[in-house]
This record gives structure tokens, sequence and C-alpha cells, in this order.
């Protein structure tokens, strides 16, 4: 408890203070699918590392209604905070500096709006997450996109660990791949999910052996399994693999004529 006392002093000013973040240049996300065009991606900010269970904790502490006990479950699954040994205590199963899961995408949302940011999109992640230690851009680079498949076949039972603990990429983010999936503001915007599978108006393909006849790119089997995995997602969902990272846009310069 003592620690959740010192957490409940510094929320005060928590909010305001911003995480450490790091500038993604402009670049170019190009979809899993070909018949989906390319989206131009603008310069923005994005987290260092996942959120922790130490930051997360702060936040629980100043907004109460989303500690475990009082979160509605209209946004939360059963299993949300579910690894925390209560409301505002972590235990042994969470460690301090390990990035926060078993978060709901409703919470992840609640949490960036509480920082002064916003959670990054798809695109944003996915140009962001492309690139390696010395390149902006690993399509076609067989070892990154090996070294990734490798991460992603250890189970989640393996449990998390500290944030900083794989790699920092070229924009200087920490654990893009490696250490937990993470939450995107549309994350069920490019694949067709169960609850949308009746609606006729939809013509993107499924994640499946068929489908994958129209990926721009059928070597990245590491995009199949991220794409597959939000599709499998509801906004309450909260797993023990799962987390995020907030973004921010990149403040504009006043127009000439307002100087």
């Amino acid at each position: 408890m003592w620690r959740a006392a010192i957490v409940l002093l510094g929320t005060l000013t928590c909010a305001s203070a911003l995480a450490e973040q790091v500038r993604v240049g402009e670049g170019v996300y190009r979809p899993l699918y070909r018949n989906e065009p390319d989206q131009p991606v603008a310069a923005f900010l994005l987290d260092e590392t996942p959120v922790t269970n130490e930051e997360f904790l702060q936040f629980v502490a100043a907004v109460p209604r989303w500690k475990r006990s009082t979160a509605s479950k209209l946004f939360v699954d059963d299993h949300y905070l579910a690894h925390w040994a209560g409301d505002l205590e972590l235990g042994t199963n969470a460690q301090p500096d390990h990035p926060v899961t078993h978060v709901s995408w409703f919470a992840a949302r609640a949490y960036a709006k509480w920082k002064g940011a916003r959670l990054p999109t798809l695109a944003e992640w996915e140009w962001a997450a492309s690139a390696s230690e010395t390149s902006a851009e690993t399509r076609g680079d067989t070892n990154f996109l090996r070294r990734i498949l490798n991460w992603y076949s250890k189970p989640a039972s393996t449990g998390t660990q500290p944030v900083r603990s794989t790699y920092k990429n070229l924009w200087g983010a920490w654990d893009m791949h490696g250490s937990v999936w993470e939450w995107v503001e549309d994350f069920n915007s490019s694949l067709v999910t169960g609850e949308s599978r009746a609606d006729s108006s939809l013509e993107r393909p499924m994640f499946c052996g068929s489908g994958a006849a129209g990926a721009a790119d059928v070597e990245d089997y590491a995009a199949f399994m991220r794409f597959a995995l939000r599709s499998s997602l509801t906004a309450r969902s909260a797993t023990s693999s799962l987390g995020f990272r907030c973004a921010r846009d990149l403040p504009r310069d006043p127009p000439e004529d307002s100087l």
C-alpha cells in the first residue's frame, strides 16, 4: 500500500507531465493488401516505450472510475487488470517497469486522453514499427522479419519484461516488437470482424489462405499475425500480452500572417 500512497500524492501533476516521446518522421504506410491504397503518414510524436504498470497505476489512482473494481463492464471485460494485486496495488505479477497489459481499448484511450495524447492510428503504428535499428522501412528485409517472427513465436505465458529490453529503432522507439502487442486507435478498421461479417457492403478480404493471395508482401507473415489479432479483438478485450503506447500530433507552425 505504501506505493499506492506515494502514487496518490503525485497524481496532481502527473496528467500535465509529458511522457518521453520520440519524433517519427513522415513516410508511407503500405497496407497489407494490394487493393488498399498507400497511406501517407505525417510526422508525429510517439511514446518511447509502452505504458508501464507504474504509469497506469498513476492514472487509475487519479481517475477512480477506471479502477478494476469500479470500471464499467461496458468498457472492460473480466480480465481487466487481472494481474494486479488490487485496485491500487501492483503485487508480484505486475512489475512497475513492465508494460501494462490486461487493458481494454477503452481504458487505453482514456489514459491517453488523461495524458493529453491519443492512441496512434494503425497506419502510424505500422509505419513506426517498420523501422529497424538502421532503416526507416524494412519491407523485404528477411532478417528483420525473421527476427520479429521469432519474437512472436514465444508463448504469452512467458510473461512481460521491463521496457527497453528489446531494441531501439531508427526513430528512437523501444520495444515496437518483441515485448507486447499494442492497441491502435482504428484496430478493427482493416479486416472484417465477427460482428461485421453479415455486412455485404464490406469487400475486404478475411485473414485466410485465399486472402493472402492479394497481399502486398506474402512473406511478411508477422503483419498477417498482427492483423489477425486485431480482427479478433473487441474494444472491451483485455489480454495478458496486449498493451499500448501514446501518440501526439506535432505542434503546427503558426500561419505567416499571424506572426
